[in-house]
């Protein structure tokens, strides 16, 4: 699954530490996310689409090979 964080991140002038605070998730729960190496629970998914306000689909990708 891919997803946006990046790219959001940078949008809103957020570090990892910082989005990882209001996520409720470490620094590496969200380096791990952008990395490709970690999916996340649909709990930590909403946290993070919240924050963005943005629905979840738009944060995060999910491949038509992986349905």
């Amino acid at each position: 699954m891919k997803s946006r964080l990046k790219e959001l991140r940078a949008r809103e002038g957020l570090n990892q530490t910082q989005l990882a605070k209001l996520a409720k998730v470490s620094r590496q729960t969200i380096s791990l996310i952008e990395r490709e190496e970690f999916i996340p629970s649909l709990l930590i998914a909403v946290r993070i689409s919240r924050i963005f306000s943005e629905p979840v689909e738009n944060v995060f990708l999910v491949e038509e090979d992986e349905l």
